[in-house]
């Protein structure tokens, strides 16, 4: 190929990234971004600077079990309506608006507790904002998988991965720096604030359509068909027979149809459990190593975002060139490898430039690797039951990672930081050897319909 026709062929892939469903998308990805944060690194700042030890710490990660769970309410909020928000605002657009304004005044009770004296009531508001956040996910993943069309899914999930890290980066630098200045209450007040970003998104953007697929029509028809031959449950129990068959039964009989669906979740379960045993232990590692709360701010959040934009764009572009499973294992090595940086750190020890070449280095290799993941799980959901299908991916995704990430502090405790980060490289096998066969399997059914 030409050297003019590739990067026409380059800029051409790119122009997507300036349609405006897509940059909906950014928007919407920063208000999902913004409280993953304040439940995780920066309140594992908090908890570290009032003396919770390590082990601790590494036991809050199970404050996030609902984004593990969310696939058990995701039914409700696929197919419940509610009062006059649904009839005034759609379904998607209601349920959004109102876990939104749930988050927000979660955010401002966990922000007015004290974990240096009542450390329980700070694990349950982290909770609380954990699922009011996890609901808030449903609804917006649906939106966005519902909202673009297949060509404009990668691009979907590239923006949505810069939108999650801008989130991210308000929540983190922007809670720490105002934490420093004006203490933890204000900074957590001010992310509450943050979230009518997210609310303002869902106003301006339209209802997407309703979409029923043939494959879930039949299914739901042979159910109504089935009650219409039994008299005895007709009416109101008919009724609602019918609508937790098509709410709750029929979106996780449809995946369970699937070829190697076993498998499928078994490599979502583990593709990020590297990452997440390195991050959860990340804010306690700078806090030992001295970092302040302004260095890890700067370096980690301010700096490292331009590190994650640019591995979030090119994995976007990546999976539209070489295709999802292809880029899922290009990510999916470089995050591996990625967390030898930490430890070069932790030899080098007190170093602004190690923390900037380690944060720069893991958060592009990340952006690459999540951007390819979430093009992965919006493929996978059909369209008549978006919501429910993706929380029941992605869960199984946070399952692995509340899972190991819990024990991650007291393997932390137990070894030195450098026989833990190369620890923490192995998470990363897993997935890639159950990848192998997921892109073989693809290999022979290719072979087989071309036959």
């Amino acid at each position: 190929m030409k050297p003019s026709s590739w990067l026409s062929s380059w800029r051409e892939a790119a122009s997507v990234y300036f349609d405006r469903r897509v940059l909906a998308i950014l928007f919407l990805g920063f208000s999902e971004g913004l409280p993953l944060a304040l439940t995780g690194a920066t309140l594992n700042v908090w908890l570290r600077e009032e003396g919770v030890s390590k082990t601790g710490i590494g036991l809050f990660a199970l404050v996030t079990m609902p984004y593990a769970l969310k696939f058990l309410w995701a039914p409700l909020i696929d197919r419940m309506r509610l009062p006059v928000m649904t009839r005034v605002f759609g379904r998607r657009r209601g349920w959004a608006l109102t876990a939104q304004a749930a988050l927000a005044a979660a955010l401002l009770g966990l922000g007015g507790t004290d974990p240096g004296i009542e450390l329980w009531w700070t694990a349950l508001l982290a909770v609380i904002v954990a699922f009011c956040s996890a609901s808030q996910d449903i609804v917006v993943d649906a939106f966005r998988v519902e909202v673009l069309d297949e060509s404009r899914q990668a691009a979907g999930a590239a923006v949505l991965v810069l939108g999650y890290r801008f989130g991210m980066l308000a929540a983190g630098a922007g809670a720490l720096y105002i934490a420093d200045f004006y203490g933890w209450r204000a900074a957590y007040e001010a992310m509450a604030a943050l979230v009518l970003v997210g609310m303002v998104t869902i106003l301006l953007n339209r209802e997407p359509k309703t979409v029923e697929s043939a494959d879930s029509a039949a299914h739901e028809r042979r159910v109504a068909d089935w009650l219409a031959a039994r008299p005895h449950l007709s009416g109101r129990m008919a009724r609602l027979l019918s609508w937790l068959y098509g709410a709750v039964v029929a979106p996780f009989a449809q995946f369970m149809g699937r070829r190697g669906w076993i498998l499928i979740l078994g490599f979502i379960a583990t593709y990020k459990l590297g990452e997440v045993l390195a991050g959860v232990m990340s804010a306690p590692f700078y806090v030992d190593l001295g970092f302040t709360k302004s260095e890890i701010a700067t370096v980690t959040k301010l700096f490292g975002l331009w590190a994650t934009i640019a591995g979030g764009l090119l994995g976007g572009l990546l999976v539209g060139r070489v295709g999802v499973l292809r880029g899922l294992m290009i990510g999916g090595v470089l995050q591996m490898v990625s967390n030898l940086g930490y430890v070069a750190l932790a030899w080098t020890g007190h170093d602004l430039t190690m923390l900037a070449v380690t944060v720069a280095v893991d958060n592009a290799c990340g952006g690459v690797a999540t951007a390819a993941f979430v093009a992965y799980l919006s493929g996978l959901c059909n369209a008549a039951y978006t919501a429910t299908q993706y929380a029941l991916l992605s869960s199984f995704y946070k399952l692995g990672g509340d899972v190991f990430g819990a024990s991650s502090g007291w393997l932390a405790d137990k070894m030195d930081w450098v026989s833990f980060f190369l620890l923490s490289m192995a998470g990363s096998l897993p997935a890639l050897v159950l990848l192998t066969r997921l892109m073989g399997r693809q290999r022979r059914e290719a072979v087989a319909a071309a036959e």
